[in-house]
């Protein structure tokens, strides 16, 4: 099943050795010439990519039957070239050796090995998949006089002059280096300002050097600062003597390269970030030594089909091209990660990860759970009893939930929707269905506000059919009094509680249900993977419960394959009927007048407005514009509305009392951080004002947009940028582009990366992907997710192939011991 360049020789140099001991040797007469075979796929070993001490034990095995005589030491040979073959097709031995330390390599000592473990490179399996982000293309040599400043470029040119600065002239590393090197076209002046002095011993005026860096404008001049540097001249063209280093003046540099061979110095240059206290030549020298001495060791284990139909090279050949392109390669394929080296290292990446969370599924189906009967006339009687419809989307979501719960095996379902699509109602839904069959219900959402608003919610559509829907709902944070907090825990023991809602209080050891068997989780991307593991972990008994984890911000499919690949995942992809479609307008500095003239507009029509800050108070480090003092002068400004202001900081009894007020129209200005961004509901609302939008996420803005409109009337949200840059501005244009939360999460997606995407808490195992990238790769994550699907319905799991398995276990097992929670 696997295959490498050593383990298929191996198993190649294995298949006669077997074939003639078999039967106490019966079988040896029959194979011809078994020593010269013998010695032939030796030799065929030897030229891989393997470490030296392999090499010397493939040549003692060599000579061992270049000698042979008579058939009994003809015999021994065998047994022994067995037991070594054995020994080298072992699982594992090529990983063994891919974790030597670094060390191994010549020149590396404690110092080196320091600076490249801040990378992360540790052993020699690290440099392999150390990938270079960029290639220098030095395939063909530009003029010194045709450099255009703003490009990168390679060029051969006579080095002139190298002189390091007076201590008068010292940079902050040391003392300044500046060279000038020149063609027949020109001259330009390469500098650097730390390690001059080592620099300067390889820079002989009159020696020919290839220069390789981003050219820039310095006064009148053109400059490289800390290019590369290549000492290209053939032995004897260094000008030595004193006299020759002053009389090498500037018209010097017409001299032609001589005998350089020009062409020998054209080829593609990988570049590689660079640990400090490490120059670029160094590294690449040090991962060159490891692709030449191990990369054959490399196990790759696609399917055979699927390298077949993409055309993908073989593991170790991969490995060599990714590091050292083919001069006649595609350099824009190579530098975009598409080339099919890249694709086979990242396909291997992904099939592992594929295959991973496929036996993580697998397992979960066989985990005993709690089977809740879906059937009875309260369940189906329940979704009538709201005052509302569902949409069909909420409906097809409960169909799939109700379905998980009457199986006796756990449900790990994701729900997802935009912003007011009707999550919670839906949650509600199976709280009843598992209430019904005496059951309890737990709710765990990331803050206070959104336990508060979760709970009033839930107590409101409860209330609206209590015979029905009627629950018993308690909330539990921790600002709620301890003599309260001690009853509700009590009546929890006892099953006096149907559903549970609150933050991560309910994981204290405290907190005890007496028959969980629903645990939900809102907003997981909040919290770590412990916290909703310690919570799906409540149940009673060996049986686990069913876990639902929502999610307000739409993950993009490719994500959720792979964030989420062992959670069943739900969609909730339409909103309630009669949300009227609401508008974004983006304004800068200076355009205050129009906002307080579009708030004034908005309360005297009776409608309420938020108006959102990133802080609670004035920071000294950074100038960004107080909810408090800010609240302070809008309630000067409309001295005959109502304006109250909440953030973090309030205790839940107060913060409780304004969301009240507001919901009922007490307040009609509400000033807040970003407390209220998920899970408020005020259908009155109308207005949202982003103060500093630049300084929000994209998902954060969606989120506090999605706060308006969700009533008869449309919303408007007004976005305040007061600085610009790159990310912020890419984050307000797509904001301005579309109100879809799926395109939206996708453009999400792009600017930030997956790992930031989800939050570095639950990012999981996507920021242990070494080469993949779930953007860029999306096609290649499909094609990854169709291969290990098919080989787990072939291979339930992969007890049939324990190599595959243990390779799975070794790269993610330790991971995705977490993941079935989400």
């Amino acid at each position: 099943m696997p295959a490498s360049g050593f383990r298929d020789g191996a198993e190649a140099l294995s298949g006669p050795l077997r074939f003639a001991a078999r039967d106490d040797y019966a079988q040896l007469a029959r194979v011809r010439d078994l020593d010269r075979v013998v010695v032939r796929g030796c030799a065929h070993l030897h030229e891989l990519a393997i470490p030296a001490d392999l090499k010397q034990r493939i040549l003692t095995l060599t000579r061992r039957f270049e000698r042979v005589g008579e058939e009994a030491e003809l015999r021994r040979a065998i047994a022994d070239a067995l037991l070594e073959l054995r020994a080298w097709l072992r699982p594992g031995f090529g990983d063994e050796l891919l974790s030597r330390p670094i060390s191994h390599l010549k020149g590396v000592g404690g110092k080196r090995a320091e600076a490249l473990a801040s990378r992360r490179l540790r052993n020699i399996g690290d440099l392999l998949f150390y990938l270079p982000t960029q290639y220098d293309d030095r395939r063909s040599l530009e003029r010194v006089g045709e450099l255009e400043v703003g490009r990168r470029a390679t060029f051969l040119a006579r080095v002139i002059r190298a002189e390091l600065g007076s201590n008068r002239t010292r940079g902050r590393f040391g003392r300044i280096l500046e060279v000038v090197v020149g063609d027949e076209t020109g001259t330009v002046v390469l500098k650097w300002f730390r390690g001059g002095s080592s620099i300067q011993k390889d820079l002989v005026p009159g020696s020919w050097v290839v220069v390789t860096g981003d050219v820039k404008r310095y006064r009148f001049t053109k400059e490289l600062v800390h290019p590369e540097l290549e000492v290209a001249s053939p032995p004897g063209t260094e000008l030595q003597d004193e006299k020759s280093k002053v009389d090498t003046d500037l018209a010097d540099h017409s001299r032609g390269p001589g005998d350089i061979d020009v062409d020998a110095l054209r080829n593609v240059v990988p570049s590689y970030p660079t640990p400090e206290g490490l120059n670029p030549r160094t590294l690449r020298r040090l991962i060159h030594d490891a692709v030449a001495s191990y990369s054959d060791l490399w196990e790759g284990f696609l399917p055979e089909s699927l390298v077949k139909e993409m055309g993908l090279p073989e593991p170790g050949v991969a490995l060599r091209l990714v590091h050292a392109p083919e001069l006649q390669a595609d350099l824009e394929r190579y530098a975009g990660f598409r080339s099919p080296a890249h694709e086979r290292l990242v396909l291997e990446e992904l099939y592992l990860l594929e295959l991973g969370l496929m036996l993580r599924r697998e397992e979960r189906g066989s985990l005993p759970g709690i089977a809740i009967d879906v059937g009875g006339e309260r369940v189906r009687a329940a979704s009538h009893s709201l005052p509302f419809s569902l949409t069909r989307a909420q409906e097809r979501a409960l169909r799939e939930i109700h379905a998980d719960l009457s199986r006796p095996h756990p449900m790990n379902r994701l729900l997802q929707g935009d912003v007011g699509c009707g999550k919670t109602a839906v949650a509600l839904l199976a709280a009843v269905a598992v209430a019904t069959a005496g059951r309890q219900t737990a709710l765990m959402a990331p803050t206070e506000l959104l336990a508060e608003q979760h709970a009033r919610t839930l107590r409101q559509l409860s209330k609206a059919s209590r015979k029905v829907l009627g629950l018993r709902i308690e909330l539990l944070t921790s600002s709620i009094p301890r003599a309260e907090a001690d009853a509700i825990t009590r009546a929890l023991a006892e099953g006096e509680i149907d559903l549970l809602v609150g933050t991560h209080a309910l994981v204290q050891e405290s907190v005890v249900f007496r028959d969980l068997a629903l645990a939900i989780v809102d907003e997981q991307h909040r919290f770590g993977v412990l916290q909703r593991a310690a919570l799906s972990e409540r149940g009673a008994g060996d049986a686990q419960p069913h876990v639902l984890v929502m999610t307000a911000t739409p993950i993009p499919r490719t994500l959720a394959l792979t964030a989420y690949g062992d959670l069943d995942v739900s969609v909730i992809d339409e909103l309630p009927p009669g949300r009227q479609p609401g508008r974004t307008l983006l304004m800068r500095e200076g355009e205050g007048r129009r906002i307080m003239d579009i708030l004034a507009d908005t309360v005297e029509r009776g409608e309420q407005a938020y108006i959102v800050y990133p802080l609670v108070e004035e920071s000294e480090k950074i100038d960004l514009r107080s909810a408090l003092e800010s609240a302070e002068k809008i309630a000067a400004f409309f001295p005959q509305h109502r304006v109250g202001v909440v953030h973090g900081r309030l205790d839940a009894a107060e913060r409780g009392r304004i969301m009240e007020e507001f919901t009922r129209g007490e307040i009609d200005i509400l000033v807040a951080t970003t407390v209220i961004e998920v899970g408020v509901d005020v259908p009155n609302a109308t207005l949202m004002i982003v103060e500093h939008a630049d300084r929000f996420g994209l998902a954060q803005l969606h989120q506090l947009r999605g706060r308006v409109g969700r009533g008869d009337q449309p919303g408007t949200c007004i976005l305040m940028a007061r600085q610009r840059g790159r990310v912020s501005e890419q984050r307000l244009l797509a904001m301005m582009k579309t109100t879809d939360g799926f395109e939206i999460a996708e453009a999400d997606l792009r600017i930030r990366g997956p790992g930031e995407f989800l939050g570095t808490q639950q990012s999981g195992v996507l920021t242990d992907l070494r080469l993949a990238d779930l953007v860029r790769d999306a096609r290649l994550v499909a094609r990854a997710r169709e291969a290990a699907s098919q080989e787990v319905r072939r291979n339930p799991r992969l007890q049939q192939t324990p190599e595959l398995r243990r390779a799975v276990e070794v790269r993610w097992g330790e991971r995705l011991d977490l993941v079935r929670v989400g």
